[in-house]
């Protein structure tokens, strides 16, 4: 994984733009940036990005999610978790993660817009990370030995939360 950190950033800091500049305010990692940068410059800021850069709404709704679920895919590509005796892969939790929160959308269960795009857009990016990007990485439990790989792997799964709206 360690050629693959590049692979793991660019589009989260894509993600990250998109996010603070196109959608609402109400997330968490908006209202941090808000809370460092004050929100009157954060408005201006804002203004600014938005009017000399114009996104398409697939871009501004449904890719962020799309890298994300890329980012997770390199990072969980060789992982797995022992439970008990048996062994779960963990290239196919982006995928889980992703349509289970699109249905919790559906069944109000989280803030959010079911959108069958945003599914096909993480199928796309998961099959892409999982079968285009290649790595000579081996298998490796999550958790035995927990090093670097571990901690980045953990971690991409919990930037989902920064994307996340207050109410």
């Amino acid at each position: 994984m360690k050629k693959n950190y590049y692979f793991i950033a660019l589009p989260l800091l894509i993600s990250l733009f998109i996010y603070l500049f196109y959608r609402t305010e109400k997330t968490v990692v908006t209202e941090i940036f808000i809370s460092i940068i004050s929100l009157d410059t954060f408005i201006d800021l804002k203004k600014s990005v938005i009017s000399s850069l114009n996104l398409h709404e697939f871009i501004i709704f449904s890719l962020p999610e799309g890298l994300w679920v890329f980012c997770i895919t390199l990072t969980s590509k060789f992982k797995f978790i022992k439970v008990g005796k048996r062994k779960f892969n963990l290239v196919y939790a982006p995928l889980l993660f992703s349509i289970g929160l699109e249905f919790f959308q559906l069944l109000h269960l989280t803030n959010g817009r079911f959108d069958f795009l945003d599914i096909a857009v993480s199928i796309a990016f998961w099959a892409t990370a999982n079968y285009l990007i290649k790595s000579n990485n081996t298998r490796q439990n999550l958790f035995k030995p927990f090093n670097i790989e571990s901690l980045i792997c953990l971690f991409s799964y919990l930037i989902v939360y920064l994307a996340h709206v207050w109410q």
